[in-house]
């Protein structure tokens, strides 16, 4: 693949896609510690065939942005929560974790030098920073891995669901997401290797993703394929996300749990959100790094159909919170102490 350049990508109409940017970051772990880290322009990695990643899948990856706001500056939004998830996640998984100052000076890097993909301000793109670990060298027992890859690589998207904030169709799968004593709460990629299928299936059948229920007794919403899931109450007072030990922590949603009741004044819960029960929501969405928020129009269970605010409009509490979290991830709105981090600085 060709390395890509900014002259050549049409920054108004970016899909969710993989470009060959210039540079990424490496740093590696080998004899228990890590290595200083350097960009490389190398968009190949080279790895033993007996690499613990390959087989037993030891790896995981974080998501998230840099921004470019209105007077032309770079930020990112919370990136030491990413960091704090990606070592939870390594933990799980039995990998060093990278610390969090290095995480954020490695990301700082990899924009800095990929500077002119950053999509300009007011057309909605950002540049996607896609941090990754996994266990690499020559293995071949069921154990973690004596060397390590750590990569941080980037590109500019659009919108993750087709449409933006226009309200799409969800369907609820017949699959489970994850154990809830697995590894649900962590970004490890077995977890969306068999999201795949069902995901292949609702786009089939012409919905913009799965709801996953709870793998006990299949009556409580857990995720959304790509994405946590969020309710609005139809008095407009209460902003609900699901609770479950097999959970993706997101730091869109918990950012969001903030605004909403800080900034709109919502009562905010985390608990459970019965399938059966949708009729006490008049807004629903899913929000991550990647989909911001996706308004849910409606939720399709079995012979079941839940319409909630509109199936073409965005509700007017969904619409608030998108505007109030873009606001401040673009710099259009001072957010709470600590939620940006400028690049140059």
């Amino acid at each position: 693949m060709a390395k890509a350049k900014a002259s050549e990508i049409d920054f108004n109409n970016l899909g969710f896609n993989y470009f060959d940017l210039p540079y990424r970051f490496q740093a590696t772990w080998k004899d228990g510690q890590w290595s200083e880290g350097e960009l490389t322009e190398d968009a190949e990695v080279h790895i033993n065939e007996g690499s613990t990643v390959l087989h037993y899948g030891q790896s995981d990856f974080e998501g998230l942005k840099a921004y470019r706001t209105k007077d032309g500056s770079l930020q990112l939004f919370r990136p030491d929560r990413n960091a704090a998830r990606m070592q939870n996640s390594c933990a799980r998984m039995m990998m060093p974790g990278f610390p969090t100052d290095q995480f954020v000076d490695a990301l700082k890097q990899v924009v800095k030098a990929n500077e002119d993909f950053v999509p300009p301000y007011g057309t909605g793109g950002t540049l996607y920073l896609r941090p990754v670990m996994f266990g690499v060298g020559g293995n071949i027992g069921v154990h973690p891995a004596n060397e390590y890859i750590f990569r941080i690589f980037a590109m500019p998207v659009g919108a993750y669901y087709k449409g933006g904030m226009t309200p799409t169709s969800f369907v609820t799968s017949k699959y489970d997401r994850a154990a809830h004593q697995g590894t649900g709460q962590s970004k490890v990629g077995g977890n969306y290797a068999a999201s795949l299928l069902p995901g292949d299936e609702a786009h089939q059948a012409g919905y913009a993703d799965v709801v996953y229920l709870d793998p006990i007794s299949h009556t409580k919403i857990e995720e959304a394929g790509s994405a946590n899931f969020f309710g609005v109450t139809k008095d407009g007072k209460k902003f609900i996300t699901p609770e479950s030990p097999s959970i993706l922590p997101s730091v869109t949603k918990f950012s969001l749990l903030y605004l909403a009741e800080h900034e709109l004044g919502l009562e905010v819960e985390q608990g459970d959100i019965f399938i059966d029960q949708l009729d006490q929501f008049s807004e629903a969405g899913a929000c991550g790094t990647a989909a911001v928020i996706s308004p849910i129009g409606a939720i399709v269970d079995g012979d079941k159909k839940h319409v909630f605010y509109s199936e073409t409009e965005v509700g007017p509490v969904t619409q608030k919170l998108y505007d109030t979290l873009t606001g401040i991830q673009f710099g259009e709105i001072e957010g709470p102490e600590g939620w940006v981090v400028k690049v140059n600085e």
